[in-house]
């Protein structure tokens, strides 16, 4: 089942140039200059001016990846020590993960600090060290992040859901394709109102199109399924995906 889903309402950025020409040359006119604007369209044929629109497109899809930040902090006397114990810490994780039969390419390295310790009265030092682990799978982040958390994980930051870059290509173009459907319909309200024809198309921009992950906070109390506990469970919205345009279109009187 195709789960992508047109926005029904998408925002429209509007800014409509509607520009006439008289049909006939003054005296001492100069020929056009280079990529200057005339009274005829892309197919040849006269046409009495132009309607440019800017128009925003928006397509919806549930995410197909996500990427988990787990990891572990020490404190200790030294800094060494402290290296030591981000090092165990670690390697806990890794083997975990393999466990869990995630790809080594999908683990990244994330932070890694040790740093002498914050405050007045505190003395020592202490450390944190991080991984970016990479779901194909989204529905496994509940999983993933009970298990680290029971190899020893003690630092459960974001969890970002997004799109596969198959789903961005495809979901890119659907953008795109709502925001020129936009562009048409603002441009055929204008030739309306102005009692005007559109004859053709004579330039079309795209702008950006963005990705619009969806980022989540793992709550302290994360670790379900340890103790009996029910496994934690992170739901997360559609993703969205954005594009712009602008069209310039000939029209008649």
């Amino acid at each position: 089942m195709d789960r992508r889903r047109f926005l029904a309402a998408s925002s429209v950025g509007l800014v409509a140039a509607v520009a006439g020409c008289t049909g006939s040359a003054t005296e001492g006119d100069d020929d056009p200059e280079p990529g200057s604007t005339t009274g005829s369209d892309a197919n040849g044929t006269d046409a009495d001016g132009e309607i440019t629109v800017s128009a925003d497109g928006e397509v919806e899809a549930e995410p197909d990846q996500a990427t988990v930040d787990v990891g572990v902090t020490a404190t200790g006397e030294s800094a060494d020590a402290v290296t030591d114990e981000l090092a165990s810490g670690a390697e806990r994780l890794r083997e975990i993960f393999d466990d869990l039969g995630i790809p080594d390419e999908n683990v990244e390295e994330g932070r890694y600090r040790v740093h002498p310790a914050r405050g007045r009265e505190t003395d020592g030092f202490e450390g944190s060290h991080s991984f970016d682990v990479t779901l194909a799978d989204v529905d496994r982040v509940g999983e993933v992040i009970d298990a680290a958390i029971e190899a020893g994980a003690d630092d459960v930051g974001r969890v970002r859901f997004t799109l596969q870059e198959e789903t961005r290509s495809t979901l890119r173009e659907d953008a795109i394709d709502a925001a020129l459907e936009n562009a048409d319909a603002e441009a055929a309200h204008i030739a309306d109102n102005r009692e005007v024809e559109i004859t053709g198309t004579a330039a079309v921009t795209t702008g950006d199109v963005q990705v619009h992950a969806v980022r989540t906070e793992a709550s302290d109390d994360a670790a379900g399924g340890a103790g009996g506990a029910p496994p934690t469970e992170i739901d997360a919205d559609p993703v969205s995906v954005t594009a712009s345009v602008t069209v310039t279109y000939d029209f008649e009187a």
